[in-house]
């Protein structure tokens, strides 16, 4: 190209009546001025021609890895290649005058380049990453920790590549330069590098995944995770606040995983209910006749009586005393109602374990445990259960003829001030 072809401008500032020396650095800033009109108008031009095409092409489609692409950016990056173009074909006009500059003006158009591969490389990897979640086998990995650390990688990279075109120097100098860093940088990067490591075992054994509930006491996190990146695991607690924990943690400390609830199909349910113990007692013939109008519990005590009958008269017992022989008490047959209520509902899982014990009696009488699992794992829906089911259990004890233990109230002295 021949540079003389704007010698038109330095003679219109002579006829302007500018002198010489500054006709120069004023012609300069008009070409400078210029050439930033042109790369903005370039760059637009491509921005509403180029992109919008790319767009409209993209929309026909039926994939959905390349609206990704449009999503995160990746042809507006590539579009801003334009202004690089527009400088390395006018750089020899602008600077006819001071061709000495236009070596650094070509380094700060490659360090220019740089930055914009950096910034494409970055949206192609958020790209791949929005992809990966969607994808049925990576979904409920940690992809963020992965992600994040290809990104400083590239960020590292390119930061030295643009340093190699600002100073004129080859990359493996600064590479050098930077084994040489190696101490300075384990000590900045140590919880990366740590997060990463955790990462990793995290990973491969399966220890820990998105939307997985956990509990940490020792940070006051019980929650679902949300988000797992290269340094800190962010979890939701219930009450909808946020703990970050170092991802590390996960390695070094203990925490509890409720994946194994969520994915056995059954919630367990495990609550007592105290007995008071002066209540108890064996029953009386009037007592079964009354039980056996229960039915959840009319054949075990036919069947059973039968059986207890049998065993006396064999071993001929003397039933003027009912503490001779084998008879039946009002804490079993409740114990056996419980257990026959529990598995006539709907909402227990029976394929998990279910039933009624005995705990160890104590100052607060004699506790009744729960100890089954409900078919339903939801935290709203699970209450109730539980709800309904002790509503109907405590409901039912009176008649049993049993009473539940609590301590004495106000009340209770009261009445027994007024005998």
């Amino acid at each position: 190209m021949n540079t003389n072809s704007i010698g038109w401008l330095t003679a219109w500032l002579l006829g302007l009546g500018v002198k010489e020396g500054s006709a120069m650095y004023l012609k300069l800033v008009l070409l400078l001025c210029a050439l930033f009109i042109i790369s903005y108008i370039t760059n637009l031009i491509v921005k509403k021609v180029f992109i919008r095409s790319i767009r409209a092409a993209i929309k026909k489609t039926k994939t959905t890895w390349d609206d990704a692409l449009v999503e995160n950016k990746v042809f507006i990056s590539l579009s801003h290649i334009a202004p690089a173009i527009v400088i390395y074909l006018t750089a020899p006009f602008v600077f006819q005058d001071f061709t000495g500059a236009i070596p650094y003006v070509f380094r700060l158009a490659n360090a220019y380049l740089s930055i914009v591969a950096i910034i494409t490389i970055i949206n192609l990897l958020n790209t791949l990453k929005y992809y990966s979640e969607n994808t049925e086998l990576f979904k409920d990995n940690p992809l963020d920790s992965y992600f994040q650390l290809l990104k400083i990688g590239v960020y590292i990279i390119g930061g030295i590549i643009i340093l190699s075109f600002l100073l004129d120097k080859s990359p493996l100098y600064f590479f050098s330069a930077l084994g040489a860093m190696t101490v300075v940088l384990l000590l900045v990067f140590k919880d990366t590098i740590l997060g990463f490591v955790a990462s990793i075992q995290l990973s491969a054994n399966n220890m820990l995944q998105i939307n997985d509930w956990v509990s940490m006491p020792q940070y006051g996190a019980d929650g679902d995770v949300i988000e797992m990146n290269l340094t800190t695991i962010k979890i939701q607690n219930w009450d909808k606040t946020v703990t970050t924990i170092p991802t590390y943690a996960f390695i070094s400390e203990s925490f509890k995983n409720w994946r194994g609830m969520s994915e056995s199909g059954g919630r367990r349910i495990k609550r007592s209910l105290n007995i008071k113990t002066s209540s108890i007692k064996f029953c009386s013939p009037e007592m079964l006749e009354r039980f056996k109008k229960f039915q959840l519990i009319q054949d075990y005590i036919e069947e059973k009586s039968k059986h207890i009958e049998v065993y006396n008269q064999e071993n001929k017992i003397d039933k003027s005393h009912l503490i001779n022989g084998r008879h039946l008490t009002n804490i079993g047959i409740f114990r056996v109602y419980a257990e026959a209520y529990l598995k006539n509902s709907p909402d227990i899982n029976l394929n998990m374990t279910c039933m009624v014990r005995q705990l160890q009696p104590s100052e607060k009488g004699l506790p009744i445990e729960i100890y089954t699992f409900s078919g339903r794992q939801e935290w709203v829906t699970y209450e109730g259960i539980i709800s309904d089911m002790f509503d109907h259990l405590i409901a039912a004890i009176p008649e049993f003829e049993l009473e539940v233990f609590q301590n004495p109230t106000g009340t209770d002295f009261r009445k027994l001030k007024s005998i």
